[in-house]
């Protein structure tokens, strides 16, 4: 019996079973229902441990682009011209490289007055994807701990930072790969110093800026009227810890499909009314001890809304972050566990109640990246302490790809680890090809090459996802081509035109998803958000081209207006991806 029960473990290899059945046979034991029962039970365990063996091969794999980006990528920003703009802290002294100047070459007088000096060395770049090259940007301020946005004419928005930049927005309008557009100072400042603060795009098209360190406040770029240019937020207070860092900076703040703000800090979160300057609900705390918040510093998502649902509702997930007194224990060189727990909460409707489930192993710092299957891809961060200059250890090297429509748990995978440490100040950008650019991490308050338990890290590396893989092409879609009939882009709830090449008939699962790039930094994808597409017909062209008619989203509020990643999901394969517009059209 003991033997028989050893069967149904788990751990029970088949090849044991083998041996198990003919014992079994030698002692006579040979009951025709008993055997089959086992047979049966045995083939069907095999086979499913055949398929987890499987799929535990197929990991992704890394792939060094760089080995001296430069900068260290405390910021990160995709282009809708495919390059990639990084920001460093200009106060982490000799980059990379040295600014070069028209006239006069660099301006670098070789003292160590050029550690401070903008003018000296460079600590903003702009990546090309296409032929994997750095080009020299001339950053005015010290963006470090600044926050962005993406406009929808293109213009990257970066506001605030430290020091005299506290104040300050800079502008970036990219350009093609090989022209020469660099950053430029706005003639208008915050009203408010933000460092620390998170950014988010709104319908009109205007920036709000929330928080900050000592900024219990909001605003908007350009201001929202005349009459007010800061607005108080008393849950910033409320949720501060009571001290300088106060576990609520650079708190998670996502758009809703009401056109409503959720705003997130510490453990405590709100639906709120930008318009009305007013709190609508405020949720449940999320269960479990520890922070959440930079210095905390965990992740979170909008998990993809779909609009097979009319795009009504809304889940907002979040992952990752310390311990409680993690920020005191670190300062004493003691690097407290970070949490494993992530958090699911549907912000629309009326029923709020976080649903918890456990990462592989615990994670802070960690990036939140949205995949065009849907999936979210976990990267970067650390397993103890918490964020700061050398306040963290063991670095979380394995990435988790999560599952959102697995059961529970079920739903995590552990992918292939990498060889380099991003911990304190990297960032991850998923690209148009589907794989995810990974740079950054400096634990240290200057470039520290030598040691350091973590250097400055300046390589660059791509994951390459296990659907990026050569054995899918006959699945994946090829050629995908977008008609908007010549116009700038796709106004709100029309119809558009896909075009794509595919060896077989597409699956009854072919899917079309936009992605709206962030502006990414401290573990904050700020503006990410991924939408499933509804086709309403796909027409069957000659030699394997298809044509679909897609329908765009319904308005700002599910979208706001600006460049969108379309990518086409065939069985889980997707193409690579096509830049397209959503636009608002001027009101007659």
């Amino acid at each position: 019996i003991l033997s028989i029960q050893k069967v149904f473990d788990e751990n029970f290899s088949c090849t044991s079973f083998y041996s198990l059945m003919e014992k079994l046979w030698q002692t006579r034991i040979n009951c025709i229902i008993i055997s089959a029962a086992l047979l049966l039970h045995c083939l069907i365990s095999c086979r499913a441990k055949a398929v987890l063996h499987h799929s535990a091969e197929r990991k992704g794999t890394w792939k060094l682009l760089l080995n001296n980006t430069g900068v260290v990528g405390v910021q990160m920003v995709l282009t809708h011209w495919n390059t990639v703009i990084l920001l460093d802290r200009s106060g982490s002294g000799r980059s990379g490289y040295q600014l070069r100047h028209r006239l006069n070459g660099t301006r670098c007088k070789g003292t160590r007055g050029d550690l401070s000096d903008p003018t000296c060395y460079v600590h903003s770049v702009e990546y090309s994807i296409s032929n994997n090259t750095i080009r020299r940007l001339n950053i005015m301020s010290d963006t470090f701990s600044s926050s962005g946005s993406i406009l929808s004419d293109g213009r990257i928005i970066e506001s605030g930072g430290f020091g005299d930049a506290s104040t300050r927005i800079h502008y970036f309008e990219p350009c093609k790969s090989g022209d020469s557009c660099d950053w430029s100072l706005g003639k208008k400042h915050l009203s408010a110093k933000r460092w620390y603060a998170s950014s988010q795009i709104l319908p009109d098209d205007r920036i709000i800026v929330v928080g900050g360190r000592g900024s219990f406040t909001y605003e908007f770029i350009p201001k929202m009227s005349t009459n007010g240019n800061v607005f108080h937020l008393s849950f910033l207070q409320q949720t501060n810890d009571g001290n300088e860092d106060g576990n609520n900076l650079y708190p998670i703040v996502h758009l809703s499909v009401d056109g409503k703000l959720f705003i997130f800090a510490n453990r405590d979160s709100i639906l709120f009314n930008y318009k009305q300057n007013r709190v609508v609900k405020k949720f449940p705390r999320i269960p479990g001890i520890g922070s959440r918040s930079y210095p905390s510093t965990g992740s979170s998502v909008i998990l993809p809304l779909d609009q097979k649902d009319g795009f009504r509702k809304v889940e907002v997930m979040i992952c990752g972050g310390a311990a409680s007194g993690a920020n005191a224990a670190a300062q004493q060189g003691t690097f407290l566990t970070g949490l494993n727990s992530c958090g699911r909460m549907a912000i629309t409707g009326n029923n709020h109640k976080w649903k918890m489930e456990n990462m592989p192993g615990p994670r802070l710092m960690n990036d939140m990246v949205l995949l065009p299957t849907g999936h979210v891809l976990i990267i970067n961060g650390a397993k103890r302490g918490c964020a700061g200059w050398r306040n963290a250890a063991g670095p979380a090297l394995e990435p988790y790809l999560y599952n959102p429509k697995k059961t529970l748990g079920r739903r995590f995978t552990v992918l292939k680890s990498t060889k380099i440490a991003r911990m304190f100040h990297s960032s991850a950008i998923l690209v148009p090809d589907g794989s995810v650019l990974v740079a950054g991490s400096n634990p240290n308050n200057q470039y520290t090459f030598r040691n350091a338990s973590h250097p400055t890290e300046l390589r660059l590396q791509s994951f390459i996802p296990d659907y990026m893989g050569k054995e899918y092409n006959h699945q994946r879609p090829h050629n995908v081509s977008i008609d908007i009939n010549g116009t700038e882009g796709v106004a709100y709830g029309n119809e558009f035109l896909v075009r794509f090449l595919l060896e077989s008939k597409p699956s009854k699962y072919l899917s079309f998803s936009a992605y709206a790039p962030p502006f990414t930094t401290h573990s904050l994808s700020m503006n990410q958000r991924l939408l499933k597409l509804r086709s309403t017909r796909i027409i069957s062209d000659a030699k394997g081209w298809w044509n679909a008619t897609v329908e765009a989203p319904p308005s700002a509020n599910v979208a706001p207006s600006g460049f969108y990643l379309l990518s086409v999901v065939n069985e889980g394969i997707p193409s690579i991806s096509e830049w397209i517009k959503f636009i608002q059209l001027a009101s007659t």
